[in-house]
């Protein structure tokens, strides 16, 4: 399935500076939209693809940083970068803080904006692909039986098959059977890799 288009959603309530970003962006191949309010932009259907919000502070409702707290609530990671001509080192350190990729103060040089707009692109579409991992890999987890989710994290803690059938009280012939059912179920080519999808998962054994 092919990855929608990257977009950058640029929210300013000055049409000529929400034109002129939006044409800087598209001169690099990069798709952009652009509302004139927080509000606006919260009513907008965005496509589930990578991107990022460049974000003026002072808007004439919302303002970014209650924006950017709102989306935070919300779950919306979207990556953003603030620009304003009215900043100060307080809501720069409150925005960064809260995860901002950049905040830069007007007159900016368009280098800088195209750079950030660029690390939130790549940061959001890490993201993504962490978040598609998990559910692939909650996905595989879901088609283990009872006794082979209790065989995982033990296989995973580094002990032997005659080990875990000493704590599950099953035997060792048994164990290597569930084992191979794990490894298998999991698409997990190596115990490395059986370890480390445990960890994505947050799948622990309980410790006596």
């Amino acid at each position: 399935m092919t990855e929608p288009a990257p977009i950058v959603f640029v929210v300013d309530d000055e049409p000529a500076v929400c034109v002129a970003i939006k044409r800087l962006i598209r001169s690099v191949g990069i798709d952009a939209q652009t509302f004139s309010s927080a509000q606006e932009f919260l009513r907008a259907k965005r496509l589930d693809g990578p991107g990022c919000l460049v974000l003026d502070v002072r808007l004439p409702d919302l303002s970014g940083l209650d924006l950017q707290q709102d989306l935070a609530n919300a779950g919306i990671d979207l990556p953003i970068i603030f620009v304003t001509g009215h900043g100060d080192i307080p809501m720069s350190v409150r925005a960064m803080k809260a995860g901002a990729v950049e905040f830069l103060t007007k007159p900016y040089r368009e280098q800088d904006l195209l750079e950030a707009i660029q690390h939130g692109i790549r940061q959001h579409r890490a993201k993504k692909e962490q978040r598609a991992e998990i559910l692939e890999l909650q996905r595989r987890y879901e088609l283990l039986t009872l006794r082979e989710r209790e065989v995982f994290p033990l296989v995973a803690d580094g002990l032997l098959n005659k080990q875990v059938g000493a704590q599950l009280g099953a035997s060792e012939k048994t164990i290597k059977v569930h084992r191979s059912q794990v490894m298998q179920k999991m698409k997990a080519e190596s115990l490395a890799d059986l370890v480390r999808m445990a960890e994505r998962l947050k799948i622990t054994s309980i410790k006596a």
